[in-house]
């Protein structure tokens, strides 16, 4: 990651995650608490290889028009996984990053 600065502030925009971007390794922490973490210099991106998190959202066009607004990327739209609504994007370091909902689909008893 080449500026983490940059990376904080697409999170919060994409996610709304709390960021405390006074620190040179910013912080940050979902509405919940639960996911938390530092964005960090000197570490290789999360590309197509390695571990790729995929964040709970609760409507997903959305967060990849977010995302595309933010100066990301959509590496692979929205396609059905069992009964979820699952997509990647690359976030402006080069992360690939996915996202999911809860869906259904057009013929799926009739709702999306």
């Amino acid at each position: 990651m080449s500026d983490p600065q940059r990376a904080a502030a697409f999170y919060r925009a994409v996610f709304d995650w709390k960021v405390d971007a006074d620190r040179a390794d910013p912080s940050f922490e979902d509405g919940t608490g639960h996911v938390i973490g530092h964005f960090v210099t000197g570490q290789a991106v999360a590309g197509e290889d390695g571990v790729r998190p995929y964040v709970f959202v609760e409507r997903i066009d959305e967060k990849l028009d977010a995302a595309v607004a933010n100066g990301g990327e959509v590496v692979t739209p929205p396609y059905p996984e069992g009964d979820l609504k699952v997509a990647v994007f690359r976030d402006p370091e080069g992360n690939a990053v996915g996202v999911w909902q809860r869906a259904e689909w057009p013929g799926d008893r009739g709702l999306i």
